[in-house]
Order: structure tokens, then sequence, then C-alpha cells
């Protein structure tokens, strides 16, 4: 007998339990903006490292339709980086994006604007980097714009595992530009010219 893919066999308790710390999971892997390792996640819950592992293998099998009485979502539990993380399961990402750039064309606003021109200008970079530089945080605005499918994960850092973003094709046909080459010279609007960008004017 099995409860959202848990094993009910040895103690209706323990099923509670394991269930409780599936939802757990859920929930700080739904605001999660990085893959987490199983020790982040652990001590994200408060419980051991060996629990945390069944638990990430039920929500996988759940969430693909492996589990009894479960049925496959739109959306995956993938491990990357180290990590774990939810992701639009790609038989539908066509669809997502044609549902953020045409169904949801609202403005974007200052911060996201400007969140953009950073990625654009420095690409490609950490969203740690991004922080640092424009001295917010800029989690949610990542969010948005990588809903947007303005923006896109490139890789990720060897050293840190930090997830490296982008600019996509869908950014320089809204600008109306072929490349990033085409981009304004930013250092001339700058009072002294110069101070945080190299020669090309692009950001340091």
């Amino acid at each position: 007998m099995t409860t959202e893919g848990v094993d009910v066999e040895t103690s209706p308790r323990d099923a509670a339990i394991a269930v409780d710390v599936d939802r757990a999971l859920e929930a700080i892997l739904m605001v999660a903006d990085e893959p987490q390792g199983l020790v982040a996640l652990a001590t994200g819950i408060g419980r051991p490292v060996a629990v945390v592992r069944q638990a990430v293998e039920r929500l996988v099998e759940d969430y693909d339709g492996v589990a009894p009485g479960s049925v496959r979502r739109g959306f995956e539990l993938r491990e990357v980086a180290g990590g774990w993380r939810l992701y639009v399961r790609g038989d539908y990402d066509e669809l997502v994006r044609d549902f953020v750039t045409t169904q949801n064309p609202s403005k974007l606003s200052q911060a996201a604007l400007e969140t953009l021109s950073v990625i654009a200008y420095k690409q490609p970079i950490s969203r740690g980097a991004v922080a640092s530089i424009r001295a917010v945080n800029v989690d949610s605005v990542v969010r948005t714009l990588l809903s947007r499918g303005l923006i896109t994960e490139v890789s990720t850092q060897a050293e840190t595992g930090a997830i490296l973003y982008g600019t996509t094709e869908l950014l320089l046909t809204q600008l109306g530009i072929n490349s990033l080459e085409e981009l304004p010279r930013i250092s001339p609007l700058l009072d002294d010219g110069s101070e945080g960008f190299d020669e090309t004017g692009m950001i340091r």
C-alpha cells in the first residue's frame, strides 16, 4: 500500500512523517533560484541527509508519473550542477515560452530593465554578481526575466556551482538588433566616462 509514493507497510506514522518531509521540500524547491544540494535541503528542513535523499527520489518518481497512483506532471525535479531544482518539463518549453511572451506582455519594471542591462553587457554572469553590481537583491527580477524568455541559463561556475545567465535571441528580436555587438557603448553616458566599465564601454 502506498500514499503519494510512500510505502506505508511499516507504519502509518512513518508514512505521515515521510509525506510531511516531501511537502516541506516542495515548499523550498518552489522558491529556490539555484539548484539545492542535499545538505542544504536537509539543513533547511532540519532532517537527516539520508531522509532528504529518499524524499527527493520519491518526488522525482511522483512528478515523472512512475510512483503508484501518480500522474506525470508538467514540471520535473532535475539534478543540475550537484543540486536539485524544479523545471518546466521539456515537452512544454515552447508552450510556456509562447504564454509569457504573448499572453503576459506587461512592461518590465525599472529594476528588471536595469538587471537585464547588466546581464546583457556582462554575460555570462551569476545572479550574485548581478546583485553585487546593482547593490540590491535580484532574485525575483531574475525569475521574471527567465519567465519572459529574455535571459537563460548558459552554464555554471566550476568553483561555486552558481548558474551563469545570458540573454536570448528573443531579446535581440525585441531590441531590433542582430547581435550584442550592436548594443550602444555605455562609457560616454557616464559622468567620468569610464568608472565600472572597460575600454569598450562594457561593464567590468
